[in-house]
């Protein structure tokens, strides 16, 4: 019975596959508990937790399916990252908040991972030193002929780069860090191209654009979403017209969407997060086509709340005519109900602002005070505004419109409202911009933008196209 008893735990053990562990001492965290978690894409998740003993010893375990990065968090809540590669791993340290006592007694590849960020950050710093160096010694007159020095500089930069590129390239093929260490160098290299080394760019847009965000290793790695950003930021601030740069990011969802499509789970995860990204970015024509692009895929599945969102860009691109809103006599101004207007074809201002929010959106609460200190400014210009509410109360409706000097229309239906849906609206605030014949111009995104708008197209003049 007994040997039955143990053959049965060991079966278990083996399914559940916790045969790794993280061992080891962390002084001055005695008595308290630590934390493993993980990642997967845009979320992270626990693994496992301990009460560390009084004399600072922990012991923490993790399995097959955590492959990939992890990090360990205790009450400090100052994380450090371990490769989950399959080996035991051990370490001593005082505690987590003071990185610099922490040292790898055990485990291959978190030992190359801690070298490695110990010194790829110095060799960064070193580098972008000598370029700077290099363009005072390339550019000013009093430096230019100092032939030795230029050379020195040359060779130092070519060293650095070679020790980098030496000590990735005699990682262990097929250990995760070779992976890893690679892409986390893509990611965080892309504020220091973007100031001093941009002949650099174009090489590593190439290489975002070669990952493969079905990959596995990616989306345990905790780059999910720096990867994302980094790409697009670096596309942003490439220092090309903004016509190119939305070119370019075409491009880029393109070679994303490649792999992306045969997961529809991270195609709905990376999609969802990146129209998020561009829309905050005001990168419209970005997002426009990632919506259109996404939606028009056949082969995959689109998760309904994503696909009503990216529905929006296909029935309310700017160029196209927005639905009229018919009001009936539930209009209000000033708190009082307004027969005069019924409906925005009863409008003659050469613009109409609609903003759809509610009282319980904490976004449009930051919002309106804005849209209200602009709106007189903005009136003497020829933008009206019209503020739909998402409200179901019709008592607080009404209080809140008392001081709005614009329309408001409320019909009390929240999201089943005839005017959310003919809007597409998924999400509040939601801003449109129209003309005269309810062309959409603008989707801005905030008050801030919008004023902006009027700033440069009202105020200073500049052509509308």
């Amino acid at each position: 019975m007994k040997k039955y008893i143990l053959l049965n735990l060991a079966l278990l053990s083996s399914v559940c596959g916790f045969s790794q562990s993280i061992s080891g001492n962390l002084a001055q965290l005695a008595n308290q508990q630590i934390k493993l978690e993980g990642f997967n894409g845009l979320k992270n998740y626990p693994i496992s937790s301990s009460q560390i003993d009084v004399t600072g010893n922990f012991k923490l375990t993790y399995s097959k399916a955590d492959y990939g990065v992890g990090y360990l968090l205790s009450a400090d809540e100052k994380p450090l990252f371990v490769i989950l590669s399959g080996e035991d791993i051990e370490l001593v340290g005082e505690a987590l908040s003071s990185a610099e006592t922490i040292k790898i007694t055990k485990g291959q590849e978190n030992l190359l991972f801690e070298q490695y960020a110990q010194e790829h950050p110095r060799r960064e710093q070193a580098l972008s030193a000598w370029i700077y160096l290099e363009k005072i010694y390339s550019q000013d007159s009093l430096f230019s002929t100092q032939i030795t020095a230029n050379k020195a500089i040359q060779n130092e930069k070519a060293r650095i780069n070679n020790e980098d590129k030496n000590f990735l390239a005699q990682l262990p093929k097929d250990s995760y860090v070779s992976w890893f260490l690679p892409t986390r160098k893509l990611v965080s290299s892309v504020s220091s191209l973007a100031q001093y080394r941009p002949n650099e760019i174009a090489s590593t847009i190439a290489a975002f654009r070669s990952l493969d965000y079905t990959d596995q290793r990616l989306y345990k790695s905790g780059l999910f979403k720096d990867a994302i950003e980094s790409h697009f930021w670096l596309l942003e601030n490439s220092g090309k017209s903004l016509d190119s740069v939305f070119i370019e990011m075409k491009r880029s969802i393109d070679a994303m969407q490649a792999n992306l499509i045969k997961d529809n789970k991270k195609l709905n995860e990376v999609s969802d997060f990146l129209f998020d990204l561009l829309e905050r970015h005001s990168l419209f024509q970005a997002s426009e086509y990632l919506a259109i692009k996404v939606l028009n895929e056949t082969s995959c599945t689109i998760d309904s709340d994503l696909a009503k969102q990216l529905e929006t860009y296909r029935a309310m691109k700017i160029g196209n005519s927005a639905p009229n809103i018919s009001m009936g006599n539930s209009s209000y101004l000033n708190g009082m109900k307004q027969n005069m207007f019924n409906s925005l074809s009863n409008l003659t201002t050469p613009y109409t602002l609609v903003v759809f929010g509610a009282s319980w959106c904490p976004k449009c609460m930051e919002e309106l005070p804005k849209l209200i200190q602009n709106y007189v400014k903005w009136r003497n210009l020829g933008v009206e505004v019209v503020y739909v509410s998402l409200d179901t109360d019709q008592q607080v409706f009404e209080q809140a419109v008392k001081s709005y000097p614009f329309f408001a229309y409320c019909d009390y239906e929240k999201w089943e409202s005839k005017v959310v849906k003919d809007y597409y609206v998924f999400g509040t605030p939601t801003f449109y911009l129209l003309d005269s014949k309810r062309e959409i111009l603008l989707r801005p995104n905030s008050v801030n933008q919008m004023d902006a708008w009027v700033a440069w197209y009202l105020v200073s003049g500049n052509k509308k196209d």
